[in-house]
């Protein structure tokens, strides 16, 4: 029973996992649930590790959180009123927040590895380039919010300009300028955080996948490997 109800990872796994010198019947279904389950794990500690730092936010092009596009301007206008240091002092401030609150979400993300079902595992396989990401925020994003808003609470209101912006922000979400967590500095940097967090876990799993040998793992190298 369980042979029949893992075929289609299996199945899946051999053709869009393996590269194309493996066969097929050298992965088993226990082998293939496992690997997944594996890579994703090693997938969100590296990313864990890697943002939960001083400048893993700050210092990464790809997950660095900037002002909202709305309030570029309003930047612009402050540096040339002499207030540039106070600008940065908030960018500081945001990415200073997303990395003292990354370190939580470990033990969310492994849990919910371990809770992968078959229907999980066959969506991750056959789901492309963005299936890691929409598992592990199915899965956590709504208990990470909650986990990640109290830190970045604290951390943001060390800058008082935080506050300005939440009172700028108000005002231009009664006007329809601003929409959703963009209103709120807390909320606009906890969604930030956890979309950094979800993008590097799914470059780490990209890397597993181009060279499996290299994390040293014989499981992955069976799984994902030539």
């Amino acid at each position: 029973m369980r042979r029949r109800q893992f075929t289609g990872v299996s199945v899946a796994a051999a053709g869009l996992l393996l590269a194309p010198g493996v066969r097929a019947a050298a992965v088993s279904d226990a082998d293939a649930a496992s690997g997944i389950r594996a890579a994703l794990e090693r997938g969100a500690v590296a990313a864990v590790d890697l943002l939960g730092r001083r400048d893993g936010f700050l210092g990464n092009s790809k997950v660095k959180i900037q002002l909202p596009g709305h309030l570029k301007q309003a930047a612009k206008l402050a540096k040339l009123t002499g207030q540039e240091k106070r600008v940065d002092e908030l960018i500081l401030a945001m990415n200073r927040a997303a990395e003292s609150a990354v370190p939580e979400a470990k033990a969310l993300l492994l849990a919910a590895v371990k809770s992968i079902s078959v229907n999980d595992a066959r969506r991750i396989v056959g789901g492309g380039e963005n299936s890691v990401t929409k598992f592990f925020a199915s899965k956590t994003r709504a208990p990470l919010t909650e986990k990640f808003l109290p830190i970045v609470t604290r951390e943001t209101a060390r800058v008082d300009l935080a506050a300005r912006y939440n009172a700028l922000a108000g005002q231009a979400a009664g006007l329809g300028i601003v929409k959703g967590d963009e209103a709120n500095i807390e909320r606009y940097v906890t969604g930030k955080a956890l979309d950094g967090l979800y993008l590097m876990i799914g470059e780490e799993e990209k890397k597993i996948r181009r060279d499996p040998v290299g994390t040293g793992s014989a499981l992955l190298a069976k799984v994902f490997g030539k």
